[in-house]
């Protein structure tokens, strides 16, 4: 029967990609609240490391040759462990300090009005069409911050999106693409660098006593995959994300970002605010620039200065904070200030008390030993397989990105990782810092599906600021196109980049052992 022509037409079909995405957000969502999965979760472990430890499974530790078994913690020894350990695993919850003193300095930005003030501003002063690539870019290029992304522009991509009236999920996506899966690509290096050459060169000198790995080593290659991120995050976010998740109707917290010309006092505001900022970078960068500065290690390195990148960001927010407040009037007295931090904390009710299920979820899986255990099988597997070539590298992308379904931290996993695959490839004819890179683009690429990620709960917390229906299956779906477009892409170019015969870092060969 012919349809009448004052009938709504019907909907385009959906793609089989977007089908898929969205079982993917239904089978996700029908998972239990991220509390109650994480208590289940270490349930699991502790369920697990019995049957382990009853079975006698062990492997032995590729680095120190020490063998490793399962440990019982339903065991009185294991009961005693978790039960005196339950607060300090808590308290010790990397993300958990991490979050609250943050949020305690952006919490007063944010109240004070600077943050909308100058998302505004922003958005006034970037092209729309490079919104996304802008963002996106900024997640990449925030690990010289070590973790502080995670904090600071996922909550700020959901607000600059809603700002223009796109849906904030997809800008907290984007962020978080950035963020996460961008975590090893830099236009500078970070503290990671020198950590994983730290571990790459003990494993390289199994073969090759005299042999040095530089913190430089993956540069040229990290600061063009910044290129590549950002893109293929563009992409993603523009392509996929945005059209899936549909207009933003709006909300409550869509008022958190009003648009409009900036009022005479908001433009005050601004500038006392930019002083401040300027005030903390010059007195951050007084302190570590110099040989002998304060934050620097004796022997000149900056490492104490990545260890106060949070106190820094705390006051890089809380001082243009207060004197936004001061000059724009939002703030008239400390009981304001008080205030503004008190209701910011008082928003993470729920995301401290999901961080303590995580906590314990967390020191449960290292304390079983069940985590070693499985990416030292996996490297044992692929080593078994007996590939070469291009095919050991695509093998060695995979178990990289598997493991790190698994462990989360990128040196506790090399630094298993390393003396199994550094020698092995080394032997194939690859160079340490090849394989260095190699297992960087595989440890990123899966960073942003995984709930194991210790920051993932705070991202689930800050989506539900704008829609309390939001699930882990529905942060899975969106990051799902992320995860595998970074991975075919990422991949491609360092299967092209290592043919084309490029260095990956200065002075660094691709081969072993090098030519002449």
């Amino acid at each position: 029967m012919q349809r009448r022509s004052s009938e709504a037409p019907l909907p385009p079909p959906r793609s089989l990609a977007l089908r898929l995405l969205d079982g993917v957000e239904r089978v996700g969502n029908r998972l239990p609240d991220p509390l109650t999965l994480f208590v289940a979760l270490g349930a699991a472990v502790l369920l697990a490391s019995w049957l382990a430890a009853r079975a006698g499974v062990s492997v032995t530790h590729p680095g120190t040759g020490a063998t490793v078994a399962a440990s019982n913690l339903l065991s009185a020894e294991g009961l005693r462990r978790i039960l005196t350990g339950l607060v300090p695993n808590f308290a010790a919850f990397p993300p958990l300090g991490t979050v609250l003193v943050a949020m305690i300095g952006i919490g007063v930005a944010e109240r004070s009005g600077l943050v909308a003030a100058a998302l505004r501003s922003l958005v006034a002063a970037v092209p729309p069409s490079l919104l996304t690539a802008t963002l996106v870019f900024a997640g990449v290029m925030s690990s010289v911050a070590s973790d502080a992304g995670y904090v600071v522009l996922t909550p700020l991509g959901a607000l600059l999106f809603a700002g223009v009236g796109r849906h904030p999920i997809a800008g907290l996506a984007a962020a978080f693409a950035g963020v996460s899966g961008g975590f090893s690509a830099n236009l500078l290096l970070t503290s990671l660098d020198p950590l994983l050459a730290g571990l790459t060169q003990p494993a390289a000198r199994l073969v090759d006593p005299g042999y040095t790995v530089q913190p430089t080593a993956n540069y040229y290659f990290m600061a063009a995959s910044v290129l590549l991120v950002t893109a293929v995050g563009t992409v993603v976010t523009s392509r996929f994300v945005e059209p899936r998740l549909g207009p933003w109707k709006g909300g409550a917290a869509a008022a958190d970002a009003p648009l409009g010309a900036l009022e005479p006092g908001e433009k005050r505001g601004l500038l006392a605010a930019g002083a401040a900022f300027l005030l903390v970078t010059g007195l951050a960068a007084a302190l570590t620039l110099p040989r002998g500065g304060v934050l620097r290690a004796p022997d000149g390195a900056p490492t104490p200065f990545f260890e106060s990148i949070v106190p820094l960001i705390f006051a890089a927010f809380l001082l243009p904070g207060l004197a936004y407040g001061i000059a724009a009037r939002t703030i008239r007295s400390d009981k304001d200030v008080a205030r503004m931090a008190g209701e910011t904390l008082g928003t993470m009710g729920p995301y401290i008390v999901l961080a303590f299920a995580a906590a314990q979820f967390v020191a449960w899986f290292g304390w079983s030993n069940l985590g070693l255990i499985l990416a030292v099988t996996g490297a044992e597997v692929l080593q078994a397989l007996g590939l070469d070539g291009i095919a050991l590298l695509l093998g060695f992308v995979a178990v990289s990105a598997v493991i790190n379904l698994f462990i989360g931290s990128a040196s506790a996993k090399w630094a298993i990782m390393a003396p199994v695959f550094v020698p092995m490839l080394m032997l194939m004819g690859y160079s340490p810092e090849v394989v260095q890179a190699t297992y960087r683009v595989g440890d990123s690429v899966t960073n942003i599906v995984t709930p194991l990620l210790p920051y993932f709960p705070i991202i689930v917390a800050f989506a539900r600021k704008y829609d309390p229906a939001v699930g882990i299956g529905t942060l899975l779906s969106a990051m799902l196109p992320y995860s595998i477009a970074l991975a075919i892409a990422w991949t491609a170019m360092l299967l092209l980049w290592l043919g084309l015969g490029i260095p990956v870092g200065p002075d660094v060969p691709i081969h072993y052992p090098p030519a002449g």
